[in-house]
This record gives C-alpha cells, structure tokens and sequence, in this order.
C-alpha cells in the first residue's frame, strides 16, 4: 500500500482552494469506514486518504511549509495507513458528561487491547494498540488510541471472498458481543487488504 510522501501534499495555498471540497469528500469517505461498539466506542478505520487529509489539516493549522515540520507529520501519521495485512483503527472513547467520562476512562484501562475482528470463522484478532506511545496510567485510559488488527493470509482471503466481518469487546466493564459489519463497512474494509 502506498504510503503519503512529500511530493504529493498540496501546499497551503493549494490545500485552502480545495479544502471545502476536500473535507466534505473525506467525511462522506469516513461514514463507511466507522464502526460503534457499543454506545461509547467508535473506531474509525484509517486509510491513505483520511491520513492525507489530517496531515493536510495538521499543516493548515500549524502553518506548516518547512520541510523538517512536514516530515514531522508523514512520519506521524504514515504508520495509521494500512499496509495490506492489517487494518488500522482510531478508537475514540466518547461520554459527554466530563464526569462520567472521567469515572468510565478509569474503569476501561485495558480496553484497547481486547477490540477485536473475526473474519468469518477464523480465529479472533485482538487489536495490537497505541505502537507510538503508551497512552495509559496508573488511573485510567485514554479517551483516544491507535489500533492495528494484523490478519493473517487465510483470513485476508475470506474477507476478500466476501465472507462476513464480526467485531466487539472483550473486556468485563464494557463487552459488546459480536457484531457483523454491515455490507458498505465491510466492502470499504476489504480495499484495504492486498
């Protein structure tokens, strides 16, 4: 799978000329790329045009044109674009009242390592989580980590035969049973795969 490089960003005044059509094409982009589990986790499954559009957005808002910044973003957010084998997730952990939010993030510590898919009836795989940096403590979890689920030749074979796709959570405070992904997801999973 390709990844972003440098010569295929736009500039800054570049990107501003497109970035409404951009943004909206993106989002459009996005709703078949997301999965909830449950009522308060959504992972969004990353790709080579969702990671172009935040780099794309991180320069904008940052004022990004020297190249040493520029490389800072492509090398954070190149390893969130899938390379064939695996799918790659941003999770979000989502409560709106700070409160609970709070309470919740302490008793979910865990959570990202026991997300998992099924392709078919192959055996499950458990989300390898946030590769770049530990985002836990001792009192709780992040509201927010990378995910990488690697599959292995068999199972990339049925996803691309059209075999169903089953996610959850396998953690005691907060378990969602498995789920089969809805055909537009499931397809838009699929080109991921090589």
């Amino acid at each position: 799978m390709p990844h972003i490089t440098r010569d295929s960003l736009l500039t800054l005044e570049g990107y501003a000329k497109v970035r409404p059509a951009m943004r909206a094409e993106v989002m459009a982009h996005k709703k078949n790329r997301m999965v909830e589990l449950g009522d308060h986790v959504t992972l969004i499954f990353e790709d080579e045009k969702t990671m172009r559009y935040q780099i794309q957005e991180m320069l904008r808002a940052e004022r990004t044109f020297e190249e040493a910044g520029i490389q800072d973003e492509l090398d954070a957010y190149n390893p969130l674009v899938p390379d064939g084998s695996n799918w790659k997730a941003t999770m979000m952990i989502q409560y709106s009242d700070p409160d609970e939010r709070k309470l919740a993030l302490g008793k979910l510590k865990g959570i990202e390592d026991r997300v998992w898919v099924q392709v078919a009836d192959q055996p499950r795989v458990f989300a390898i989580a946030d590769e770049d940096l530990e985002r836990e403590n001792e009192e709780k979890t992040s509201a927010v980590h990378f995910l990488r689920f690697e599959l292995d030749p068999t199972s990339i074979a049925a996803a691309k035969g059209g075999s169903p796709i089953r996610m959850g959570i396998d953690l005691a405070a907060y378990t969602v049973e498995s789920m089969t992904l809805a055909d537009n997801t499931r397809a838009a999973l699929v080109l991921d795969l090589s």
